[in-house]
């Protein structure tokens, strides 16, 4: 079975839909977003789109509504395709354990959303995850899926890092395979066997080459669509690795082994 193990809700539905079979994905784990930029046909009113997502990924907004819309566009998705899609819920960054708790009994749980994420902390804001590490513990070890790309650097990765190695079981997908910290992120994880490398927007081939080499069992095909295509997700890895059984576990089975699927 092919897995895109990471992709945001794309409209029309039908154009995900599309996309996934154009690259003979079976199922796809469906992540909220709180813009739309395919929705967007010239390059300003692109620019703008984003620019709300850079507020997001730099802290500047922690939008509460947003999520809360942005969640129930996602559980609507889900529930009209269950045969393709599994979901990963969004939380508001910063809360305490209590709060984690009832957030996740509230909108994860009861929308049968099998992990939290994507979570995406500004610099020096890492550490602040703890008392969610702590709720992911108590409800049954949901995954947790954090953005590891700009602006992250890698002191805040340790820091997270950190957090997985006092939570072992926790476990912690690095999306985005640590962006531009990706050697010394491969470096870090050797260890910390609850953490988990996402190869979605990696600037080079060589990145995600390395991360299947060092650890097949703990990586996962994704797309990150629709800032990429699932297709050209998986054509970089069936270039990448001549090993048809990793290649297979890669694109599917070790996402499956740890939702269950």
């Amino acid at each position: 079975m092919i897995i895109d193990s990471h992709a945001h809700v794309i409209l029309p539905p039908e154009r995900q839909l599309a996309l996934m079979k154009d690259a003979g994905v079976n199922r796809t784990i469906l992540f909220s977003t709180t813009i739309h930029p395919e929705t967007k046909t010239n390059m300003a009113d692109f620019e703008a789109e984003l620019n709300q997502l850079y507020d997001i990924l730099n802290g500047v907004k922690n939008p509460l509504q947003e999520r809360v819309r942005s969640l129930a566009e996602l559980a609507e998705v889900v529930k009209e395709n269950p045969d393709k899609y599994l979901g990963f819920g969004p939380i508001p960054f910063g809360l305490s354990y209590q709060e984690n708790l009832e957030w996740i009994s509230k909108y994860i749980l009861s929308n049968g959303f099998r992990g939290i994420g994507e979570l995406a902390p500004g610099s020096g804001q890492t550490a602040k995850l703890e008392p969610l590490f702590e709720a992911s513990m108590e409800v049954g070890n949901l995954p947790l899926w954090v953005h590891t790309f700009l602006p992250l650097s890698f002191d805040d990765i340790k820091k997270l890092l950190y957090l997985a190695k006092k939570y072992p079981t926790v476990p912690l997908i690095l999306g985005h395979l640590g962006g531009i910290h990706w050697l010394n992120t491969l470096k870090a994880v050797r260890d910390l066997e609850n953490v988990y490398l996402d190869l979605s927007a990696t600037f080079t081939t060589i990145a995600p080459s390395f991360a299947i080499q060092e650890y097949p069992e703990r990586t996962f095909f994704s797309s990150d669509a629709p800032y990429s295509s699932p297709l050209t997700a998986r054509t970089i890895l069936e270039q990448t690795v001549a090993d048809k059984e990793v290649l297979e576990q890669v694109l599917g089975g070790n996402i499956a082994r740890l939702l269950k699927i």
